[in-house]
C-alpha cells in the first residue's frame, strides 16, 4: 500500500512540475515588442515602458526614436517594428500610403511648438519675431520633420523668415544644441522644454497655435508581435496612458 501511495504521489509531482514549465498554462513567453516613436515621446514612452512591461510578464518593449520621417522611410524600406508613433499626420500618411500600417491610425495626443533659450533667457527672445533678429543663433527642425513644418507653418502665417544656423533631424537634436550653448534659441515643442526642466527657459508664443501637432499611432503591417501591438495601441490611447502623456505636456487630442 505504501509502495502505490508513493507512485501516486511521484505522479502528481510530475504532472504539476509539467504544468507549470514553458509550456504550462502558467508559464511566461518572452515577447519583444518594437516601437518606432518620434522623439518627442522619448520621456513619455519610457514612462510607458515600464507601466505595459509591469502588466504583460515577460514582454520588453524596445523604442527606435528618431525624427519621424526617418521612421518612415525605414519601414518603407523594409525595417521591422510592431507600432509606429508619427509626431504628425503627414508622416503617418506617409507611411499608410506607402502600405506599411495595418488598419486606421488613431490620434493620441497633441503637442505644440515654443521657443527654447538658455537658463534665464540672457537674449531677452519674447516671441516667435524675435528669432529672426539680426546675430541671433537660432536652430530648427528640417522641413521634412514634423516640428520642422510646423515652423514653416508659422513662418508664413506671420510673414516671418527665419534665418538659422542648423536645420536638424529630429527635435531632440534642436533642444541639444540650445542645452548645449550651441544655440541662442531653438524651436521644440512644450513637451521637449518640459522634460529639460532647469536646463533650459521656456519663450511661449500666440501663433503656435496655428500650427498644432496631432500624434497618431498605429500597428505596423506584419508586425511580428501584432498581439501585443494592438494592445500597446489601445494602451497609449486608453487613460492611463493619456495620465502619462498629460503630465509630460501633451493636450489630449483635439475633439
Amino acid at each position: 500500500m505504501k509502495k502505490v501511495v508513493a507512485l501516486l504521489a511521484g505522479a502528481a509531482l510530475l504532472v504539476t512540475g509539467c504544468g507549470s514549465g514553458a509550456g504550462g498554462s502558467s508559464g511566461t513567453e518572452a515577447r519583444t515588442l518594437t516601437v518606432f516613436a518620434a522623439a518627442s515621446l522619448t520621456e513619455s514612452f519610457g514612462t510607458l515602458k515600464s507601466r505595459f512591461e509591469d502588466q504583460h510578464p515577460g514582454v520588453t518593449v524596445t523604442y527606435s526614436f528618431l525624427g519621424s520621417s526617418q521612421l518612415v522611410q525605414q519601414l518603407v524600406n523594409g525595417a521591422k517594428a510592431d507600432v509606429f508613433a508619427s509626431a504628425d499626420q503627414a508622416n503617418m500618411d506617409k507611411a499608410v500610403q506607402g502600405g506599411v500600417i495595418d488598419g486606421t491610425p488613431a490620434v493620441f495626443a497633441t503637442n505644440r511648438l515654443t521657443i527654447a533659450t538658455a537658463p534665464g533667457n540672457p537674449k531677452g527672445i519674447r516671441s516667435f519675431a524675435d528669432l529672426a533678429r539680426p546675430g541671433l543663433k537660432v536652430v530648427v527642425c528640417a522641413a521634412q520633420v514634423p516640428c520642422g513644418s510646423a515652423t514653416k507653418k508659422v513662418e508664413q502665417k506671420t510673414g516671418t523668415t527665419l534665418h538659422a544656423v542648423s536645420e536638424e533631424q529630429d527635435v531632440k537634436q534642436v533642444l541639444a544644441k540650445v542645452e548645449s550653448g550651441d544655440a541662442d534659441a531653438g524651436l521644440v515643442y512644450v513637451t521637449d522644454t518640459t522634460s529639460a526642466g532647469d536646463k533650459v527657459a521656456r519663450a511661449d508664443f500666440p501663433e503656435a497655435a496655428q500650427a498644432i501637432n496631432s500624434y497618431p499611432i498605429a500597428v505596423v503591417r506584419n508586425a511580428p508581435q501584432a498581439d501585443l501591438a494592438h494592445q500597446f495601441e489601445q494602451f497609449v490611447l486608453g487613460p492611463e496612458g493619456q495620465q502619462v502623456l498629460n503630465k509630460t505636456g501633451f493636450a489630449p487630442a483635439a475633439g
